[in-house]
């Protein structure tokens, strides 16, 4: 089991295929496991690297509290240590807002562009805050296998893959996955996304009504980006339509890493 020291703590973490990098990054009680599909099918073409994040899935407990800036610092000891250079980042739900800081707090020559599938630069509506603060109770009380279920479930297409989603969310320490939930809940990065001088690809779900308006928003204010709502789905895309959403990551990482050769 490939395992990265990491401070105190260490990162589970996976790579698989060969070619232009990928890193994805998922939300809270979530684990590199949700980007399974994206793992079997794009590491064909790229190199596709998936991590849990600290006090997720098969990484233990941090005593340092899980926050923006440290997932970040995390993912480039991640590349130092595989030799990365430079690499696509992919961020899932509140894992694209941890991409949005990577690229406004690191030097952009790491980072080739960024995929943002059914993310937000800050948390602003009433559904979702009260969504994050239910999470949040449910951990406070103990119910972390109960979140995690739910969490899992949705996130499944298949009963297996619901098995083996909840199996590796099941192993979070909730004590870590709850400060990922705060650092979600104060995160506002929307005044500075004209600073993100790089291709973003944004995808969303056409059914994802809740997150029409972060899409509009990221799209509104990002100087470089183009976006791609998904017929027939909500916000479960990298699960429940993964054949459609790895289309989208392929057709942008082929075009914008052929215009860095020009």
């Amino acid at each position: 089991m490939p395992i990265l020291e990491v401070d105190e703590s260490n990162l589970y973490y996976s790579v698989k295929g060969n070619g232009i990098p990928i890193i994805f990054i998922h939300p809270p009680v979530l684990t590199s496991t949700n980007f399974i599909y994206q793992a079997e099918e794009l590491s064909r073409y790229f190199q596709v690297i998936t991590f849990d994040i600290r006090g997720h899935g098969r990484s233990p407990f941090s005593i340092k509290p899980v926050t923006y800036p440290l997932i970040v610092e995390d993912i480039k000891k991640l590349m130092n240590h595989l030799e990365i250079k430079q690499a696509f980042l992919c961020g899932y739900s509140a894992g694209a807002s941890i991409l949005l800081e990577f690229l406004l707090s690191t030097s952009t020559g790491r980072i080739l562009g960024g995929i943002i599938i059914s993310g937000m630069s800050e948390v602003s509506d009433w559904r979702l805050k009260n969504r994050i603060l239910l999470a949040k109770n449910l951990l406070k009380i103990g119910a972390l296998p109960a979140l995690a279920w739910s969490i899992s479930k949705s996130n499944s297409d298949t009963e297996e893959l619901f098995e083996k989603i909840l199996l590796e969310a099941k192993k979070g320490d909730a004590r870590n996955i709850l400060q990922y939930y705060d650092y979600s809940l104060d995160y506002n990065s929307s005044n500075q996304l004209k600073k993100i001088n790089m291709p973003i690809s944004l995808i969303y779900g056409e059914k994802d009504k809740p997150f029409f308006r972060y899409a509009q928003q990221l799209h509104s204010k990002l100087p470089q980006n183009e976006i791609t709502f998904v017929e027939g789905i909500k916000h479960q895309l990298p699960t429940k339509t993964a054949g459609e959403l790895n289309k989208v990551i392929y057709q942008f990482i082929e075009k914008h890493s052929s215009k860095r050769g020009e």
